[in-house]
């Protein structure tokens, strides 16, 4: 590739407690319907946005993200806001991003649900100055008020809202969470590997267990899943 040339870059940004095919669908749809170099797994440090909920301990979720994303070269896993003891606001995270990879184009992926939140972010305007918006939606959705927000986003912010569109797979980290509380499988919901991890280390199996490695389950914030 031409050094010169404008890379593209997807940013996917979650909680991924733990990370499943859905967030790899969207993933590898970004990349494609995109032609995007490189999609990288932003697991959440300190968010704003999910301060009453317990998150499992971020070594544990960044090890989960590495061993999903193992098989395709174009993810990557990005410890930005894991390794900061700092809020992880968005537009903050892309502006380190964007001063890291030099003459890149940056695209921020996200869901539906996000779409429609987008606002009420911190600094929607420092998030657009830095990123365009990949927004991802299902057939079986209501179509019609995505694309209208996508329009009305468009009209505000000078296109930069674009929809994404993705396969029908009806799963989230909260599902997969109770699955495996209540002794339900999560076979084909998740890589292997991750599963496989996931009864190595005891994770989710009850409010305020202890995993092998002494790391309590703690309250932090935000992301996708």
């Amino acid at each position: 590739m031409d050094e010169r040339a404008m890379q593209r870059i997807g940013i996917m940004g979650g909680t991924f407690d733990p990370i499943h095919y859905g967030h790899l669908m969207i993933a590898e749809n970004a990349r494609e319907q995109f032609g995007l170099e490189k999609v990288l797994f932003i697991p959440t440090g300190h968010s704003p946005h999910k301060q009453e909920q317990d998150v499992t301990s971020p070594f544990h979720r960044c090890q989960m993200v590495s061993l999903a994303i193992e098989d395709n070269s174009s993810f990557l896993l990005d410890r930005i806001e894991v390794d900061s003891p700092d809020i992880s606001y968005t537009y903050l995270t892309l502006e380190k991003i964007g001063e890291y990879y030099k003459n890149t184009e940056l695209f921020f992926i996200l869901g539906a649900d996000s779409l429609f939140d987008f606002e009420s972010w911190k600094e929607p305007e420092a998030i657009l100055k830095h990123c365009s918006v990949l927004a991802a939606y299902r057939n079986h959705q209501k179509q019609e008020k995505f694309f209208q927000r996508i329009a009305f986003l468009n009209q505000k912010y000078q296109e930069k809202f674009f929809p994404l569109n993705t396969p029908n797979l009806e799963v989230s980290s909260q599902d997969i969470r109770n699955r495996l509380q209540s002794g339900r499988t999560i076979r084909y919901l998740v890589p292997r590997k991750v599963e496989e991890y996931i009864r190595t280390y005891h994770l989710y199996e009850g409010e305020g267990s202890e995993d092998e490695t002494g790391r309590n389950r703690k309250k932090i914030e935000k992301g996708i899943g």
